[in-house]
């Protein structure tokens, strides 16, 4: 017999007209049956599917979808193309995979497989996990769909599974890419006691919508704080990529790009810019660059590339960066808690026993 969890596929793909995941059941379950020398089994089930045309949507759709749960989400034509990236090898290999697994579906489904389309992104803010994603759609020329947690969080009980639901309807409704940025937002350790019982409904319903999704909807979801998504999270997620900061010779690379593209040139190299600025995010270099930019621009000709570069140096040693938040905090957590007077316990008098 065929595998439980296939059958329940199938009966579930029935009856939500999902062709496209009934086909994948299916093929699947011809293969458990090959794989068991039920040769005449399998190959009843493949005439059937022969005569069914099952085939997903379109990948492009002309018209813009209208409809409940549209209103989640911002759709965001993208520009990033997939080899303007400067990514980690990991990164890099397992984006081209990922657009070939795409492109290539039927390829794979001749042989019962399906592209995934469940990706996870951490690492720290500024160093390519939103650029990735746009990148994967414009490689697929999908429609690039970013979650807008304001419309998709309710105050009430159950309101925001309601607009979940109606969030993972819409998209299932044509080939889309669907971004869920800071996704721990959503998607945190159910068993962290300090959350209510409110979260941890959102993120079982979440997990649910997750699996039942069609191959040709990728949902990409990105954090900065992995450690806080709830493990189930993770073991959804068939891809798993990092977004370390870069290294060295990345930054200088990303650091040469911007530069070539100035009137003037700085008489510093990139080797040596790259030195000053240590180990930052792309985010934070780009932010330098545009700043050194804008200085020699307000000078209107009185200020060289070389002094608004030198300037933003020295005022590039003072800037604000979350470590140095956080330690401020615990160095003030720790001065208050010295200059809190300790508790003392007043012992009471020990009972003398009568008769001592």
């Amino acid at each position: 017999m065929a595998r439980a969890d296939h059958l329940v596929s199938l009966v579930r793909a029935s009856f939500a007209g999902d062709r496209e995941t009934l086909r994948a059941a299916a093929e699947a379950i011809v293969a458990d049956e090959r794989a068991k020398k039920h040769h005449i089994v399998a190959d009843r089930i493949e005439r059937a599917l022969g005569t069914v045309p099952v085939t997903p949507p379109p990948l492009t759709t002309s018209q813009p979808q209208v409809g409940p749960g549209r209103d989640t989400i911002i759709e965001i034509e993208p520009r990033v193309r997939f080899d303007d990236l400067l990514l980690s090898l990991p990164a890099r290999e397992n984006g081209r995979q990922l657009i070939e697994e795409h492109v290539r579906a039927d390829v794979l489904r001749a042989h019962a497989y399906e592209p995934r389309h469940r990706i996870l992104l951490s690492g720290p803010p500024g160093n390519g996990k939103t650029s990735f994603a746009e990148a994967i759609a414009e490689g697929l020329g999908l429609p690039f769909f970013v979650v807008r947690y304001d419309a998709l969080i309710g105050s009430y009980l159950g309101e925001t599974n309601a607009r979940l639901r109606k969030l993972f309807d819409y998209v299932r409704t044509q080939p889309s890419v669907l971004f869920f940025d800071e996704f721990d937002a959503i998607g945190k350790e159910r068993g962290d006691t300090h959350e209510t019982g409110e979260i941890k409904r959102v993120v079982s319903f979440l997990l649910m919508q997750l699996d039942q999704l069609p191959p040709y909807v990728i949902v990409i979801a990105a954090t900065n704080h992995a450690e806080l998504l709830d493990r189930a999270v993770w073991r959804r997620f068939q891809m798993r990529l990092s977004f370390p900061e870069p290294d060295r010779k990345l930054l200088e690379v990303f650091l040469d790009r911007i530069i070539c593209g100035w009137p003037e040139v700085p008489r510093m190299t990139v080797q040596k810019l790259a030195g000053r600025l240590g180990t930052v995010s792309y985010a934070e270099a780009l932010d330098l660059c545009q700043n050194v930019r804008r200085r020699q621009i307000l000078g209107l000709g009185e200020i060289s590339i070389d002094d608004a570069l030198a300037k933003e140096l020295e005022l590039w040693k003072s800037r604000v960066r979350p470590g140095t938040l956080d330690a401020e905090r615990s160095d003030q957590a720790t001065a208050e808690a010295d200059a809190r007077p300790a508790k003392t316990t007043a012992r009471r008098p020990a009972k003398i026993p009568q008769g001592a």
